[in-house]
């Protein structure tokens, strides 16, 4: 297959891959033990499941989208070609 024909370089699918990794790490943390009709748990107002977890997901969904939109710089080596009867 042709590398012309990729929608994505190699950049983008590595920032796409750290973007999913750092929404799965914010939605694990989240989960958790919730309450019940009978059992109150208190953990679910931690600061992490509240403050630092969407903060990851957050990031996470950015760095996606900043891989989708990110475009590589093209190497064009065209531009100064020197002439054989340029004078020195």
């Amino acid at each position: 297959m042709d590398k012309r024909n990729l929608a994505f370089g190699k950049t983008n699918y590595i920032i796409l891959a750290a973007g999913l990794i750092l929404v799965i790490i914010g939605m694990i943390l989240m989960s958790g033990n919730g309450s019940d009709e009978t059992h109150f748990n208190p953990e679910i107002f931690s600061t992490m499941r509240i403050k630092v977890a969407p903060v990851v997901c957050t990031i996470g969904f950015l760095s996606i989208v900043g891989a989708i939109m990110y475009k590589p710089k093209e190497n064009d080596n065209t531009d100064v070609v020197p002439e054989e009867n340029e004078v020195k």
